[in-house]
């Protein structure tokens, strides 16, 4: 028979680290009624957060979206005005 191994990583922060066991060992109780689990368990490390938060894709997306919407402004604006200049 063949099995997979499943890892999941999660980052949490400190103080509700105990909670997020809690609720992911009833989670992992609540399968075990529904399939076969061997072994596993739950292991936690402290870590320290760089510092610099990253923007997301979607964040990229709308600036990116925000900056187009401005240079077609501004194209209009000057073609608006090259055509007052030759009217």
């Amino acid at each position: 028979m063949t099995y997979k191994k499943i890892n999941v990583e999660l980052i949490v922060i400190a103080d509700e680290a105990d909670a997020v066991v809690a609720g992911l060992n009833s989670a992992i109780d609540r399968l075990e009624e529904q399939h076969t689990i061997f072994g596993g368990g739950i292991e936690t490390a402290t870590i320290q957060h760089s510092g610099t938060r990253r923007k997301s894709a979607l964040t990229h997306t709308r600036a990116a979206g925000e900056t187009a919407a401005v240079a077609i402004r501004k194209a209009s604006e000057t073609v608006a005005n090259a055509f007052r200049h030759v009217i």
